[in-house]
């Protein structure tokens, strides 16, 4: 394999996981800036907060495929490293897009999508840990925390120790990105989900 495959991968995913789909999808629908609502932040949960729920789900499902076809198109055409790369430039590109001065989204739908890419059974566990911590909490982001934590062990356990470990840094990323929820879990000031504003 070339030695510029990987970085060339890693540098495809970072561009596709960079594309802002909230932003977009809000603007194209005539909203305020998305930036400028809530947390400031361009994801899913952020979109919801204007009121727009087929544009959140959208932007949902864009955030988690941008990381899914960044890691099936290289996988198919490079192997299972350049694969990894790309995955992880997907998760970098969103939480930190060049062309938003790399302000970008907490990661958590692409994540998911980069799981699901490299190994569908990732993503599943992710999904049914979140399930499951939500219905117990009613707190996303706590949901988040817990699935993000479990699942580069579940991984292991697997005996993938290789995308475990990716999926741990990529886990590291996504707490300091939810350090301000982690901060408002802690105090009891944290927003459950579905509660009235």
């Amino acid at each position: 394999m070339s030695s510029i495959i990987v970085p060339v991968s890693f540098v495809f995913g970072y561009l596709l996981g960079a594309i802002p789909f909230g932003l977009i999808f809000t603007r194209l629908a005539g909203t305020a800036d998305l930036r400028s609502i809530g947390s400031g932040n361009i994801g899913a949960t952020n979109v919801l907060r204007t009121g727009r729920k087929g544009l959140a789900a959208a932007t949902l499902v864009s955030d988690m495929l941008k990381g899914t076809i960044a890691v099936l198109i290289t996988g198919l055409l490079y192997g299972r490293e350049p694969a990894l790369a790309a995955g992880l430039g997907a998760f970098l590109g969103h939480m930190f897009p060049l062309w938003l001065q790399f302000k970008g989204g907490k990661g958590v739908a692409t994540y998911i999508g980069v799981a699901l890419g490299l190994a569908w059974p990732a993503a599943l566990a992710f999904c049914a840990v979140w399930l499951v911590v939500a219905a117990l909490t009613r707190y996303s982001s706590l949901s988040a925390l817990v699935a993000s934590l479990l699942t580069p062990l579940f991984v292991w356990w697997r005996g993938d120790a290789t995308l475990a470990l990716a999926l741990a840094g990529m886990t590291v990323l996504l707490w300091i990105k939810h350090r301000d929820n982690i901060a408002r879990l802690m105090s009891g000031s944290e927003g459950r989900i579905g509660a009235k504003k």
